[in-house]
């Protein structure tokens, strides 16, 4: 994946050369985490590594908790010299 004028572009592959390069494509995801847009004749698909995968239902999980996303930008915006060094627990 990359950006170019704002837009984000990923790497695209017919299902004729998924088919050829399977298991080269899924070292390849792994190995770098990019997303592949799968073209179809009809339809295409998105393919992304276990990772990836993942990390995504994390971070759904994790925004789906009330008040978590405010919480995480308040921190975000917060100054390192605000922060303890020291553990509540």
């Amino acid at each position: 994946m990359f950006k170019l004028l704002g837009i984000y572009y990923m790497k695209s592959i017919s299902v004729a050369k998924l088919k050829n390069n399977f298991y080269d494509i899924l070292d390849d995801l792994s190995l770098h985490d990019k997303p592949v847009k799968i073209i179809g004749k009809k339809n295409n698909a998105i393919l992304i590594s276990e990772d990836h995968w993942n990390s995504l239902q994390e971070t759904m999980y994790l925004l789906s908790i009330p008040g978590m996303k405010e919480s995480i930008l308040e921190a975000k915006n917060e100054p390192l010299e605000n922060w303890s060094t020291k553990l509540p627990w």
